[in-house]
């Protein structure tokens, strides 16, 4: 397994570099944060900027947002899709006020409590917003993280996923989580992708495990789906006319 330090060091100089300007990366509000991941879930970041900026003006902090009338908070999500995430980030909203305070939590457990954030969603917060050294582990960064190691088993089983769980644990740096955590996330997005990754320009590569082997087209591994049996089928219509016989008087 690599060394954090061969991982997270190329990683931090390639973000500081490179990384793309976004609306919520302009502060650590962890309110800002939250928002943007939780619109960020099965959505395109071009398809969520818009939306993030109309709703920061109209709900800018938790106390605007638990406050605001449901039919408020969903008029403002339509046309994202997926409603139960506008449902639960205002339900959540009011959990906040109401047993925090008014203070996000700043722990993954206490974060874990609210409605709609999962592990994921979690750690992401901790890291960016509090500077707290949890991992994050989506899509993009189990991709990476399965080429980074050659890792030969199925990523859809719990076993491994448990496995890179540990691995995001064990990489994740004390100082600067939340942009390690973030360049991991869009290295993913922007150069270990999924078909045809841009190896020559990622800033691992010298680390890459699957690189070196020739086998980075090969993961992650996924079990195969199953084709839908086809199958030629030849129909024929037999039309019978009943012969009416006349009999003679």
């Amino acid at each position: 397994m690599p060394k954090s330090i061969e991982i997270v060091e190329p990683l931090l100089r390639w973000w500081d570099h490179d990384h793309a300007e976004l609306p919520w990366r302009e502060s650590r509000d962890p309110y800002a944060i939250w928002v943007s991941e939780i619109m960020l879930q099965q959505t395109q970041i071009t398809t969520v900027i818009p939306y993030y900026t109309r709703w920061m003006s109209r709900f800018p902090d938790v106390g605007t947002l638990a406050s605001a009338p449901l039919a408020d908070v969903l008029k403002l999500w339509e046309g994202l899709g997926y409603y139960s995430r506008g449902r639960n980030l205002h339900a959540a909203a009011q959990m906040v006020m109401a047993e925090f305070d008014g203070h996000i939590p700043t722990t993954v457990s206490e974060l874990l409590r609210l409605k709609g954030i999962g592990r994921y969603t979690a750690g992401a917060i901790a890291s960016i917003a509090f500077n707290q050294p949890e991992p994050v582990l989506d899509g993009n960064v189990i991709r990476v993280l399965s080429r980074l190691v050659d890792l030969s088993a199925d990523v859809t089983i719990n076993a491994t996923k448990k496995q890179l769980w540990q691995l995001a644990a064990d990489l994740v740096p004390q100082q600067r989580p939340g942009d390690y955590n973030q360049a991991l996330m869009e290295l993913g997005q922007t150069i270990c992708l999924p078909a045809n990754p841009k190896c020559l320009l990622c800033p691992l590569i010298d680390q890459c495990l699957a690189r070196q082997r020739g086998t980075q087209h090969e993961r992650p591994v996924r079990p195969l789906r199953k084709r839908t049996p086809h199958y030629d089928v030849v129909a024929g219509i037999i039309w019978q006319t009943a012969e009416r016989s006349a009999t003679a008087p």
